[in-house]
């Protein structure tokens, strides 16, 4: 697991807190649908909605994939918000997209991939966060199994949990993300989202989220 750049990890942050995409209660925390309770909520789905970071965001995605995974033939969007972006990153490079279900579809010819996948085709799956990784290894499962190649994975923001890091590393999966929860905690400060003294918490979540809250 890996950042872009920091220039870029620093401007994606400071854009999502700026929109409200990432918003920050540590007084007032959000309830997962794992049960986690967390001080934080991350909605990269709204950066859909501002066309000026929509666009910064897909450009990102771009240089990024052009430099770590220059051999990709076709881009796969992770159900169910990897979609837009992946389809959006598609366009802008002109390749093949598809998109993985996170379930069969229940009708039909029961897809669990939708779109058109060679065998052997070299895939950069796109998600919108990551957070143990779970529901994007197995996407990445899917893919192969569909017969597609899967070169590696992009996402716009990753929470850096240690349990993301040893499933990405145990599926043997390169994970790149434009930002994480180090650079965002940095811009919330600089730019007066949280005080200092709110720091400490939302590092104690990040080192033990099952845990924090009880």
């Amino acid at each position: 697991m890996s950042i872009a750049k920091a220039e870029i990890a620093q401007r994606v942050a400071s854009e999502l807190l700026r929109i409200g995409a990432i918003k920050i209660q540590a007084q007032k925390p959000f309830t997962w649908a794992s049960g986690w309770k967390s001080p934080i909520y991350c909605d990269n789905r709204l950066s859909l909605s501002f066309p000026e970071v929509r666009t910064a965001i897909k450009n990102y995605l771009k240089e990024v994939m052009l430099q770590e995974f220059p051999k990709a033939e076709a881009i796969a969007g992770v159900a169910t918000a990897g979609i837009p972006q992946g389809a959006l990153l598609a366009d802008l490079l002109d390749l093949p997209f598809l998109y993985v279900r996170s379930k069969p579809k229940g009708h039909g010819m029961e897809n669990m991939i939708e779109g058109k996948l060679e065998q052997g085709q070299q895939i950069v799956l796109v998600e919108d966060l990551v957070s143990t990784g779970g529901s994007s290894i197995k996407a990445a499962d899917d893919i192969k199994a569909a017969g597609g190649k899967v070169l590696g994975m992009l996402a716009i923001f990753t929470y850096g949990f240690d349990v993301a890091v040893q499933n990405f590393e145990k599926a043997n999966i390169s994970l790149v993300c434009l930002s994480n929860y180090h650079y965002l905690l940095e811009e919330a400060l600089k730019e007066n989202y949280i005080e200092e003294k709110e720091q400490t918490t939302l590092k104690d979540w990040r080192d033990n989220p099952a845990e924090w809250g009880k």
